[in-house]
């Protein structure tokens, strides 16, 4: 599997095939009663930001969707059982929300809403009109308030046939997306009778967020994990963090979305990086983090690194393979003015990345209202922080198998005022894919830094190590913890 911008997916043309629920299951779906169950705090979020985007009649691109490749002529009425066993399995997929007086009101239908069958959406010709039929269906399908959240479809031809699935980000975070085509594809070979793995037992996101927001009690204003947040925030004057460079953008503006893709290294080098990264005493996750403090540090004079990371919350229960949004974010920071190496620096990113694990254990809302409450964020409440994400897709049960590895996950495209970075490793190579702003000024800006951060990577996978100069330094610091110069 790879992620790559969805305007970059184009499977071969083919008959457009649509699975929909059945008039029966839209009736039961439509009745199904309000359910005690709480959203989840970033569900919570999403769906009071999406009702009020709908509000102000913005298109709709809060989802996400991946897609395969399958051998063979499909067989809709074996896709159809698929589905339906699909959604029977993830309890949180048979919910529809809405929001009553900025209050979220799950509903949730009775397994019996499980059924599909599929229409004919006519010929994908070309490139331009698929994409243009797949991103309205996407945008008018997959939302949170009419179920089913979630679209699926195929795009058949002779001896093969594309399939995919798409979501409201309600229903699903970027772990679920690279689980969920191996899962469609196992299904639908069982039901044609093939061979395939036994499918693990999965819990329930319902169960997830009534745990979440039960954990979440527990931490007072005063906890560990709280008052860590408060000194990091508070060492950077209280800001969240932002992209080191100048984006083009005045304070508080947004652009549409530039998806942005490159190349790190290939396998060998991956695996060469690797090993320098343990022989700093460091896992190959914080040794990324330390590339990128290194970059900030030599294109922008930021002493120290900052940033925002997202960590998975599955460990919480049996939901390595459910569906749903198991995800939490905490704040990564470590010197790196005043030290000579990555080596040197890798060590101190290895001790900010397990602090950002220990952080963690606190749901990010229990901290961000106890920060709201003694001053520390203020307005900052409000602003996106540019983002670091690191994913190595080798753990993935679906690994090695043809669906996962034709497979492309992609999102949906919105607008942004920064520039986050989603570093991925796979068995082939190490990449990035990242979310800029679409400006002349964001475009030179990313690219001269992942210029810069893939010299650095090369640097450390051939060398074993990186010097950390400023020689690249060329223009004022974007923000807070920077030289003065």
């Amino acid at each position: 599997m790879i992620i790559t911008a969805m305007g970059r997916w184009n499977p071969a043309p083919g008959r457009l095939l649509e699975w929909h629920p059945t008039a029966a299951a839209e009736a039961i779906a439509a009745a199904a009663p309000a359910d005690s169950a709480p959203p989840s705090f970033l569900q919570e979020d999403h769906l009071k930001a999406a009702w009020a985007a709908r509000e102000r009649g913005d298109v709709h691109t809060a989802y996400t969707g991946v897609a395969t490749e399958i051998d063979g002529d499909v067989d809709t009425d074996a896709m159809s059982r698929a589905l339906a066993a699909y959604v029977v399995r993830h309890e949180g997929l048979r919910c529809w929300f809405e929001v009553e007086n900025n209050t979220v009101v799950r509903h949730l239908a009775t397994p019996e809403v499980a059924a599909f069958e599929v229409s004919d959406a006519g010929e994908s010709t070309d490139d331009e009109q698929f994409q243009r039929y797949v991103r309205q269906r996407f945008s008018s399908e997959a939302t949170a308030d009419v179920w089913p959240g979630f679209v699926v479809g195929v795009v058949a031809r002779p001896g093969s046939f594309t399939l995919y699935y798409g979501a409201d980000h309600a229903f699903t975070d970027g772990g679920s997306q690279a689980l969920v085509i191996s899962e469609l594809a196992d299904l639908y070979a069982l039901e044609t009778g093939a061979q395939v793995p036994e499918l693990a037992e999965v819990g329930s996101h319902l169960t997830y967020a009534a745990d979440e927001r039960a954990r979440a009690a527990t931490f007072g204003s005063d906890a560990p994990e709280i008052a860590a947040w408060r000194d990091i925030f508070t060492r950077h004057d209280g800001r969240m963090p932002r992209f080191p460079l100048d984006l083009g953008l005045a304070p508080g503006e947004k652009a549409p979305v530039r998806i942005v893709e490159r190349h790190l290294l290939d396998k060998d080098l991956t695996a060469a990086f690797d090993a320098a990264c343990k022989a700093a005493g460091a896992r190959m996750s914080s040794g990324i983090f330390a590339a990128v403090g290194i970059t900030d540090f030599e294109l922008a004079g930021a002493t120290d690194y900052f940033g925002i990371t997202v960590l998975s919350t599955r460990h919480y229960g049996d939901y390595g393979q459910s569906q749903g949004w198991f995800v939490n974010f905490a704040p990564v920071a470590f010197e790196v003015a005043g030290h000579d190496t990555f080596s040197d620096v890798a060590a101190l990113a290895h001790r900010g990345f397990e602090e950002a694990k220990q952080i963690a254990e606190a749901p990010v809302h229990a901290v961000l209202g106890a920060l709201a409450a003694d001053g520390t964020l203020g307005s900052e409440l409000a602003v996106s922080p540019n983002m670091l994400s690191y994913i190595d897709f080798r753990w993935f049960p679906g690994v090695g198998r043809d669906a996962d590895t034709r497979a492309k996950h992609f999102t949906g495209e919105g607008s942004t005022s920064n520039a986050s970075m989603w570093i991925n490793r796979d068995g082939e190579h190490l990449y990035l894919v990242a979310q800029t702003p679409d400006t002349e000024v964001a475009a030179a800006a990313v690219q001269r830094y992942h210029d810069h951060l893939a010299h650095v990577l090369n640097t450390i996978a051939r060398e074993g190590d990186y010097d950390i100069t400023l020689d690249h330094l060329v223009q004022e610091p974007a923000g807070a913890g920077h030289l003065d110069h």
